[in-house]
């Protein structure tokens, strides 16, 4: 029988990137941001792209955003998946203009979700991870 919606697949943890998907299991989204210029940096750099700075690290961000770009998906992309559709979107972050996360927008119907659309984060687990989801902020 076939999972009910998309098939996901956990991440790969680096050092980088491990802060970004397990800070869910505190609630909590968290991003590289410079300690030296406050840039904020998504994916995590090892360097700041602005003033070069190696004192980067996570940051809670406010976890909110607005709906940058969206498609809905309507292929099955694993025999394991279904064809339910369901958003895969760009979200961008208040915190920084650009700051933008590709994810999906989750507890709405795909019809729903719009430009411009404010959203707001929510966890769900899978293995090791917590990725990072929005729903509408309503």
């Amino acid at each position: 029988m076939a999972a009910a919606g998309p098939l996901r697949v956990p991440p790969a943890l680096t050092p980088l990137n491990r802060s970004f998907w397990t800070g869910g299991a505190e609630g909590r989204l968290l991003v590289h941001r410079c300690r030296d210029c406050g840039t904020w940096l998504h994916p995590a750099p090892e360097v700041c792209r602005v003033c070069l700075s190696r004192a980067v690290g996570p940051e809670p961000a406010s976890g909110r955003g607005t709906v940058a770009a969206f498609t809905v998906n309507h292929q099955q992309w694993n025999p394991a998946g279904t064809v339910e559709p369901y958003v895969i979107a760009m979200v961008e972050l208040p915190e920084q203009a650009a700051l933008r996360l590709i994810t999906n927008v989750v507890g709405c119907r795909p019809g729903d979700v719009h430009i411009g659309m404010a959203v707001r984060v929510r966890f769900e687990p899978l293995d090791d991870v917590w990725l990072p989801l929005f729903e509408p902020d309503v």
